[in-house]
């Protein structure tokens, strides 16, 4: 974390193929996804934009996002990429990528503190669970770093979409 918020002022200058990038993960994370008994599907519009980031830090917040849902999800992962051409807080067109699982949500008291460094909604779980209760804090800087917005949505018994809104790209490369 400490890394990451270390170069959060420096805009990436790297042109990535988000699609090719979460293909990736998507492929990476299949191993973790049969063993939680949970269907793992990408979902793409046909024109996704390229955006302008860090290839491994990209990878790094879709990676906590899907890990997060398969863990506490309920056999259902639903990655979508979806590109828009205008979204609240983004400047310019954007590209979307939306986690979502069926799982027991979240209530929405704990939302304000969800990218808080060490929270955690169900401590016990978590820990049973592994991991820091830094992933969101990470994905929170990452994605201020390439100018995009992370936007949680939950309901309790209803499942948690999250999702990560990027500046696009447009078809000359330029924003």
């Amino acid at each position: 974390l400490s890394r990451v918020e270390s170069v959060e002022r420096m805009r990436p200058t790297e042109t990535v193929d988000l699609m090719g990038l979460l293909n990736s993960v998507v492929l990476a994370m299949q191993p973790l996804s049969h063993d939680n008994d949970t269907d793992l599907s990408l979902i793409a519009d046909e024109a996704v934009a390229d955006v302008m980031g860090d290839p491994d830090q990209l990878s790094q917040v879709f990676t906590n996002l899907i890990e997060n849902a398969i863990k506490y999800g309920d056999g259902e992962v639903r990655v979508e990429i979806t590109r828009q051409d205008q979204s609240p807080g983004v400047k310019g067109p954007a590209v979307a990528v939306r986690v979502s699982d069926n799982g027991e949500g979240i209530d929405p008291v704990h939302n304000p503190r969800l990218t808080e460094r060490f929270y955690r909604v169900d401590s016990h779980r978590s820990r049973e669970m592994g991991g820091t209760g830094l992933g969101l804090a990470i994905v929170k800087h990452i994605v201020n770093r390439h100018r995009g917005r992370l936007k949680v949505e939950s309901d309790l018994g209803q499942g948690s979409r999250f999702s990560v809104v990027l500046p696009a790209l447009d078809v000359a490369g330029l924003e």
